[in-house]
């Protein structure tokens, strides 16, 4: 057992775990407000998500003028984006842009995995322990910006070791090239990061691609293209005003209002007629991206709607896939549209066209284990040369358990969080003064355009700190009234629509033995910050906010308990 020694010669403001998007802005905000600030990365860059996940076809499916920072309207107009939906390499290089731009990286501790931290009542302070032989710092405040999707699942299939070939995780892929020239080539796992890997793969010089499918799911097309000269003018040109649109709708990402765009229609289907229905969504396929569901207002709270649209999309499937039966796979069934997370793709379904693509059942013949020579079915074996795990991630909750928090009176968080997250406003937890989360469970988080969340999050955090500051406040921790309060609210969100019906990431599904919580909150980024706004303007309601003489007066509950928000339409 190794002892962690703590360095009171290196206290800090706070220490923020993770230079992903998140941190690394947090960093930038704190910094500027004159605070002395530590951040822990574990990877050897920045970028987060956008470091680790380099696989072959990694791209966002946001347009990538909105999938950027908006605190800066210089940083805006300077950087420059070569696609409509940027590839991994060019987000990674944007967020170092970033890192340089704003001098953050002498403040970042890279190759530093944070493994535990222990809140000192006594001194009102964290004690934050590393991988790095011991290390340990205190800090006033602990802030998690580890990200939502960060740890990998792992351990999907057994015997997995036995493998005698190549073997990748798509959320671990290796700073290298891979060669797959005249391998056979298995890819399991058919969710956003396996169908862009499949896509890309299927253009490599390989034997043959075997890509293994529980569960098809939806596909919107991405129409993915260069980001021209008058594109790129008429994003830039409307940027305030779409940043500021966007930070006050359902999930924080829109559609460009750009000229040469076709015009995106939104709506109610539900009294459409069927020729009107066609059109309307012939019109919205032409659009494309994740934002064409969002556009059906009445998607996820008319189950009639809901069927229309599946089968829309499964006929698309149809049209593009030449053999039936293969078709007849690749078209979800069993859920509603918009409950599992919706794929933006270029290309994919062609693949299967394809004489050396071959794709798996493995819901009706299930893998049963990895060998030593490849993948072994129920009722088949596979040789492969290689083996692409597109498995997915511990969603949501996966970051913050697997460090060993510990909080007031020896609370454990892994105990707190034992049968689903509890929070308030997804940013505090009772009984863990000082420590904030950014884009966890119980806000937007995965369920939205992250960024956006991102920012909303920083910022309304760096608020609190400085108010505290103000006020000589050294400690800040929610009411468990408040935690209980917005956890149920967040749970009755979800309850009120179809999104919280299928077994998918957002209710833990994937991972065995997790509690099924929804893991997002669903009304949206824009009523989400007004609620965060409105707790602002209450005195920080549902705070304890502790000097050294005592508490400051203010509510301990949250005002907002027992009103209705429905389930953003745009969410999906």
């Amino acid at each position: 057992m190794v002892i962690a020694v703590v360095d009171t010669s290196n206290d800090f403001d706070a220490v923020v775990v993770g230079a992903g998007f998140g941190g690394m802005y947090m960093l930038h905000r704190l910094r500027e407000a004159g605070y002395r600030v530590q951040v822990f990365e574990a990877g050897a860059g920045v970028g987060g998500t956008w470091y680790w996940n380099r696989y072959p076809g990694a791209r966002c499916d946001i347009h990538s003028l909105g999938y950027s920072y908006s605190f800066s309207a210089e940083l805006e107009q300077d950087w420059e984006w070569s696609e409509l939906y940027a590839a991994q390499p060019e987000i990674e290089r944007y967020a170092n842009h970033v890192a340089d731009r704003f001098d953050l990286r002498r403040d970042i501790q890279f190759d530093t995995r944070v493994i535990a931290a222990r809140y000192d009542e006594d001194a009102a302070h964290w004690v934050v322990t590393t991988d790095r032989q011991g290390q340990a710092v205190t800090a006033r405040y602990l802030i998690m910006a580890a990200g939502g999707y960060s740890v990998p699942n792992k351990n999907p299939v057994a015997g997995l070791e036995s493998f005698a070939g190549e073997s990748y995780f798509t959320s671990m892929w290796p700073d290298r090239q891979v060669d797959y020239t005249g391998k056979r080539v298995g890819v399991i796992g058919t969710g956003s990061s396996g169908t862009q890997t499949v896509t890309a793969l299927a253009a490599e010089p390989l034997d043959h691609l075997y890509v293994f499918q529980r569960t098809a799911n939806f596909l919107v097309p991405g129409w993915n293209g260069d980001a021209d000269e008058e594109y790129t003018q008429d994003f830039k040109a409307d940027y305030k005003e779409f940043r500021e649109v966007a930070r006050w709708s359902g999930n924080g990402a829109l559609y460009p209002r750009v000229r040469s765009f076709r015009k995106l229609t939104a709506g109610p289907l539900a009294d459409l007629d069927d020729a009107a229905f066609q059109q309307r969504m012939e019109d919205l396929w032409a659009c494309g991206g994740l934002y064409l569901l969002g556009a059906v207002s009445d998607l996820m709270t008319n189950e009639d709607v809901n069927t229309r649209v599946s089968e829309y999309f499964r006929s698309k499937i149809r049209e593009r896939v030449n053999d039936p039966q293969i078709a007849e796979l690749l078209s979800p069934q069993g859920f509603f549209i918009g409950t599992r997370r919706i794929i933006a793709e270029n290309g994919y379904l062609e693949v299967y066209n394809q004489p050396n693509v071959s794709l798996v059942d493995v819901k009706s013949d299930p893998i049963v284990e990895i060998t030593p020579s490849g993948v072994k079915t129920r009722d088949r074996e596979y040789d492969l040369d290689m083996i692409v795990f597109a498995t997915g991630f511990d969603s949501g909750t996966g970051a913050m358990l697997q460090m060993d928090i510990v909080g007031r009176n020896g609370a454990r968080f892994a105990e707190h969080w034992a049968n689903g997250p509890r929070t308030y406003l997804g940013v505090l937890a009772s009984g863990f003064p000082n420590m904030f989360m950014i884009a966890q469970p119980g806000s937007p988080s995965i369920r939205s355009h992250v960024l956006v969340s991102i920012e909303q999050h920083v910022e309304w955090i760096s608020d609190l700190l400085q108010s505290a500051r103000a006020n000589d406040v050294i400690e800040i921790e929610a009411t468990p009234v408040a935690e209980g309060a917005w956890t149920q609210h967040v749970a009755d969100v979800a309850a009120s629509s179809l999104l919280a019906r299928a077994d998918s990431q957002y209710v833990g599904a994937n991972i065995p033995g997790k509690p099924r919580v929804y893991l997002a909150y669903l009304a949206g980024v824009g009523p989400y910050r007004r609620i965060c706004d409105a707790v602002r303007d209450n005195a920080y309601e549902g705070l304890v906010m502790r000097t050294k003489s005592g508490p400051l007066p203010n509510s301990d509950e949250w005002s907002g308990a027992g009103q209705h928000f429905g389930v953003n339409a745009t969410l999906v």
